[in-house]
């Protein structure tokens, strides 16, 4: 276990600097790091002006209504721009950033780090992180559907016709992106940043023009306008802020990717190209609806001119599948996370990159996402409709994250409680304003994230619960491996050539498998490895610790084998490692025991009974440890158990 990054002497977590490194993880130049991090980190919320300032002035009531007046216009302005300075700037690139786990960010990774802050158990802190991750999942359907659904929105500008073709367009482009998911996105990913910074060029570029000729909006720097339209506008106002928070869904994105950056070029990316641009986008949307209340249809296309929609529709279409790639390949890295923590059942995971660990496709979970895209595409046929389900799987996110960071630098960073709390809980609030405003909408969509939310924190709490339970009743059942070494030494059965290893998740009992060779077959090879694959609290281990080696006696020894909760683990090449330490390790005269589990209900288990039958499916659908483990499997001897949970 790691020890905190936490300087004694301030309290204050130590600047590592991984972006300067290039977080370890790349050997890329700074510049090109920026761009990289434009292309994938904010593809989601550089989407974000097609919809979510027309969203907002038309829940302040603006819809071609003459009621709505500059007031509203700047009030809703000024409340946008104030929450990407706050939400975003200060909250995630000013502070989170800096709650990194050796180099990697995320709900997942920063739940680890509060748990180790902790101590012990920590169930408070894995359940924040459980919602948190269960709510990431909700995001990662709505996001595609909502951003190509926009997108697809403008061929509407160009001629009515088109009317009836957005949402069979969109399915289309939707399904092409998921299918070209197994490849890899390691190609198409080079061209994923000049075209973001093109699309951030152009976006801010049409809006000068606007402001230009209307340069009142500017006024809307001044956040007493936010204010006032807050506190003159009552419930009207509170439904404003739910839609005034898509402008910032994304930012959980800048966390997210830490780790494949690094904190330095997130940081500049936001700071010096998409702040900007989309401050100005937004500024220029409201000149034109103040201008032109008409506009407001669709003021983010009709800033552009005619000959120019054509173009833009396409930029933009491109544009949010970057966004709902960013999104989806954040879902395989969260699930890759939940599997290794234990709170998933192992699914296959192909990696796509032989140069970069961190590109994978999850087969099962691509499947599953799209399903439920297409889904939500079909059931609220636009993106003004889907937008009402957006907010609450973001801010809910957001809400969770502000709790475990409370946490961490409570705990972690050794700072006071009410240092911590200063810091921490005005963004609590602003969080949990935005989410409950957000709850409003829960009767127009907004059941949608809740519901998938729900489901999958009832999976993954099942799976957790269970396995502890399958692991505790196990260890009652298993004979003590010291017992037993003791007592085979004593009186050896009949030796056979080569090596066995013995995989389990208990090194202190004999494994299973073990036991039933020894019963069954009667004979024992000539070298015993007892193997346990450990997740360590950190995203990845070091080779040089990857392997714990251990005697027992002369024939039987302990290997234990520890990866990162964002590698995937390879057995063959970490026992490779082993040669270093002194032992001959040879594949080819080495075989694996595994045992394998078939469960089955029993009369108390310490869980409901449905629960039972929700963790026994659960471990149906549990990959095959040997691929999993990436084991050969011509090396594998599989022995079968029966247990009742």
């Amino acid at each position: 276990m790691t020890s905190d990054n936490a300087t004694p002497a301030t309290g204050l977590p130590a600047d590592t600097n991984h972006a300067d490194k290039g977080a370890g993880h790349t050997t890329a130049t700074l510049g090109s790091l920026i761009v990289g991090s434009i292309g994938v980190v904010y593809g989601d919320i550089g989407t974000s002006p097609l919809y979510a300032f027309r969203e907002a002035l038309v829940a302040a009531g603006g819809h071609r209504a003459p009621g709505v007046g500059h007031a509203e216009i700047l009030g809703v302005l000024s409340l946008i721009v104030w929450a990407l300075i706050i939400v975003v700037t200060i909250k995630y690139v000013v502070i989170l950033l800096r709650a990194d786990n050796n180099g990697e960010g995320g709900t997942l990774a920063l739940m680890a780090l509060a748990q180790r802050a902790v101590g012990g158990n920590g169930t408070v802190v894995v359940m924040l992180g459980i919602i948190g991750a269960a709510l990431f999942y909700g995001d990662a359907v709505i996001t595609p559907a909502v951003s190509v659904l926009s997108a697809i929105e403008g061929t509407k500008l160009v001629t009515k016709a088109f009317e009836p073709y957005v949402v069979p367009i969109t399915i289309v482009l939707l399904v092409a992106i998921f299918a070209v998911q197994s490849h890899g996105t390691a190609k198409v990913a080079i061209f994923f940043g000049p075209i973001m910074c093109l699309w951030f060029f152009v976006i801010a570029i049409a809006a000068v023009p606007q402001i230009i000729q209307h340069p009142g909006v500017l006024a809307a720097f001044n956040p007493t306008h936010a204010v006032y339209f807050m506190f003159h506008h009552g419930i009207i106002a509170f439904v404003t802020l739910g839609a005034v928070f898509l402008a910032v869904t994304g930012a959980e994105a800048l966390y997210a990717d830490l780790g494949h950056f690094g904190k330095r070029p997130i940081q500049l990316a936001w700071l010096f190209l998409v702040l900007p641009s989309l401050t100005i986008n937004y500024f220029g949307q409201a000149a034109l609806v103040m201008r032109d209340p008409t506009a407001l249809e669709n003021p983010f296309y009709l800033m552009f001119p005619d000959w120019a929609l054509i173009p833009m529709v396409a930029l933009a279409a491109t544009a949010t599948v970057i966004a709902s790639q960013a999104v989806i390949t954040g879902a395989y890295s969260l699930t890759r996370q939940a599997i290794q923590l234990g709170l998933l059942p192992r699914f296959e995971i192909r990696h796509t990159s032989e140069a970069h660990s961190g590109q994978i496709y999850i087969p099962r979970v691509n499947t599953l996402l799209l399903i439920a895209v297409i889904v939500l595409v079909v059931m609220f046929k636009s993106s003004s409709s889907l937008a009402s389900a957006y907010g609450i799987s973001v801010t809910g996110t957001m809400v969770v994250t502000s709790l475990m960071a409370f946490v961490l630098i409570w705990k972690g960073w050794k700072w006071s409680p009410v240092l911590a709390g200063a810091l921490i809980i005005p963004f609590l609030l602003i969080d949990l304003t935005f989410l409950t405003a957000n709850l409003l909408k829960v009767f127009d969509g907004g059941w949608v994230p809740l519901a998938m939310g729900g489901v999958i924190v009832m999976l993954m709490y099942t799976w957790r619960r269970g396995s502890r339970l399958l692991f505790e009743k196990s260890r009652k059942l298993e004979f003590p491996l010291a017992d037993l070494v003791a007592m085979l030494e004593k009186k050896p059965p009949q030796r056979v050539k080569g090596t066995a290893v013995f995989l389990t998740s208990d090194p202190v009992s004999a494994p299973t498998a073990l036991m039933h060779s020894l019963k069954h077959y009667k004979v024992l090879h000539e070298k015993n490895v007892i193997l346990t694959i450990e997740t360590a609290p950190t995203p990845k281990v070091d080779i040089s610790e990857r392997v714990r080696l251990e005697e027992i006696s002369e024939t039987f020894s302990k290997i234990t084998l520890r990866f990162g909760f964002m590698e995937s683990p390879n057995v063959p090449k970490a026992l490779a490692i082993a040669r270093k330490t002194g032992w001959q390790f040879d594949i080819m005269s080495t075989s694996f025991f595994l045992s394998r589990r078939a469960l089955k209900p029993a009369a108390h288990s310490g869980m409901p009974r449905w629960q039972d039958h929700l963790f026994i499916g659960l471990s149906r659908t549990a990959n095959d440890a040997t691929d999993y483990f990436q084991i050969p499997t011509g090396r594998v001897v599989e022995v079968g158990t029966q247990v009742t949970i």
